[in-house]
C-alpha cells in the first residue's frame, strides 16, 4: 500500500519475529550475547521480559547464529503435562515411538542425546512463553533434564523463556533446585529513547527504505507512547506510514504522529 511511495521493498514494521529486523541495542545485544553464552556451556538459561519487547525474535535471531553442531527444539505451547512434555521433547529429538511409561521414556531420551553427543550435536531445548507451563512437576522434569551429562558438560541445553511472571512463579522456595541450576538469567527491557531513531532506520534500510524518514518530534510521540517497547514502536510507526501515505508526506513528522496517537488512545 505504501511500500512504493515511500521506496520499501517490503513493510518494514510487521509484527512477525523475523530475525533480519532485530535491531541490536544494547540490552538486545547483551540478552543474545548470554544467550549464545549460555548455550556454548550448556548452562540452562533464564529470558524474561515484557509482552512484546523481543524475546521470540532474539530466539530466532539465537537460532540463526548456531551451526548444523545444534539441534535446536522449540516448544511454542508449553501447556504440557510432565509426561507429555518428554513425549513432546522425545518427539523433536527424533524417537519415533516414545514410551506411554516415564521410566522407559526417559531411558529412550538419555540414549537419544548420548548417541547425539557421539555425533557431536548439542541440542537446544528453547521453551517460548514458559510461564504457561501449569504444573510445577514440569519444571520439575525441565530440571532433570540437567541430569543427563558426561563428567564436564550437559548434554542438553535448556532456554526458559517467558514474560515477568516467570520470574516471580521461579522466586518462590519450591523452585529453588531448578533456580540453582540456571547459570545465565537476564531480564529484558525497551529500548531508551536514544535508541529509536536508530531502531526506526534500521528496520527502514532493512526494507529497502531510508534512514530519517521520521522526524524527531515524531519520534518523541512515538517513544511516549510505546516506552520502548518493539512491538508498540512497530504498530505506532505503521500507522504512521499508512498516515502519511494518506497525506503525501514524504516525512513523518509531528502532526502526523500525533494523529496517530490521538488514534490509537481511542483504543487505550
Amino acid at each position: 500500500m505504501y511500500e512504493r511511495f515511500y521506496g520499501l521493498r517490503e513493510k518494514p514494521f510487521s509484527k512477525t519475529p523475523d530475525p533480519r529486523f532485530l535491531y541490536l541495542g544494547r540490552a538486545h545485544r547483551e540478552a543474545l550475547a548470554r544467550l549464545l553464552f549460555a548455550v556454548e556451556e550448556r548452562d540452562p538459561a533464564l529470558l524474561t521480559g515484557g509482552i512484546g519487547c523481543g524475546k521470540t525474535t532474539l530466539s530466532r535471531a539465537l537460532m540463526d547464529h548456531l551451526d548444523s553442531s545444534f539441534k535446536i527444539i522449540l516448544l511454542i505451547n508449553p501447556r504440557l503435562s510432565p509426561l507429555e512434555f518428554l513425549r513432546a521433547l522425545a518427539r523433536h529429538l527424533g524417537i519415533e515411538a516414545p514410551s506411554d511409561y516415564k521410566t522407559d521414556l526417559l531411558e529412550q531420551i538419555g540414549e537419544k542425546l548420548y548417541r547425539l553427543y557421539q555425533q557431536q550435536i548439542c541440542p537446544v531445548l528453547i521453551i517460548d512463553e514458559a510461564q504457561l507451563i501449569p504444573y510445577r512437576e514440569t519444571f520439575d522434569e525441565i530440571r532433570l533434564l540437567t541430569n543427563f551429562q558426561l563428567d564436564d558438560r550437559n548434554l542438553l541445553s535448556v532456554i526458559l523463556m517467558g514474560q515477568p511472571e516467570l520470574r516471580r512463579r521461579l522466586a518462590h522456595p519450591v523452585y529453588e533446585p531448578l533456580r540453582q541450576r540456571i547459570g545465565m538469567q537476564y531480564d529484558l527491557k525497551g529500548l531508551e529513547r536514544e535508541d529509536i531513531d536508530a531502531y526506526l532506520d534500521y528496520r527502514l534500510e532493512t526494507a529497502g527504505g531510508q534512514g530519517g524518514l521520521f522526524q524527531p518530534e515524531a519520534v518523541d510521540r512515538i517513544f511516549a507512547y510505546s516506552q520502548g517497547i518493539p512491538r508498540k514502536i512497530n504498530h505506532a510507526a505503521s500507522l504512521c506510514l499508512i498516515e502519511g501515505f494518506g497525506r503525501e508526506s514524504r516525512t513523518i513528522d509531528a502532526d502526523i504522529a500525533e494523529a496517530v496517537m490521538e488514534e490509537l488512545a481511542l483504543f487505550e
